[in-house]
């Protein structure tokens, strides 16, 4: 795995979402719970940025990002959609936070 700075910690919120670029890959990073998540930006339902407003909450015990474009969400720690109109799930990517920098590797897909 190839680790690299996304952000400082300290720039994402408890419950927000915040878009990134490692190399050449765009990232939301969605803090909950104290957990932080990286997901490809991008709805798979319409290739809408999932950073542009999507709120991070607790959805039926699973913690969700919605993409504010059509309400679909999707589980944070797999990617799977929750619910229509999204039948797709968005990748994710390996996160390590080592004092207040986020690292994710982008060249592991974790779905």
């Amino acid at each position: 795995m190839s680790f690299q700075r996304a952000c400082a910690l300290s720039e994402i919120g408890e419950g927000e979402a915040v878009p990134v670029v490692v190399g050449d890959v765009e990232l939301v990073l969605a803090r909950h719970d104290g957990t932080v998540y990286a997901l490809t930006d991008l709805c798979s339902h319409q290739d809408y940025p999932l950073s542009d407003g999507g709120e991070v909450e607790m959805v039926d015990g699973v913690p969700t990002i919605e993409c504010t474009w059509h309400g679909s969400c999707f589980d944070l720690r797999t990617g799977a959609p929750t619910n229509l109109p999204a039948n797709q799930p968005v990748t994710t990517h390996p996160v390590r936070v080592e004092g207040d920098d986020v690292l994710v590797d982008t060249s592991a897909a974790e779905n």
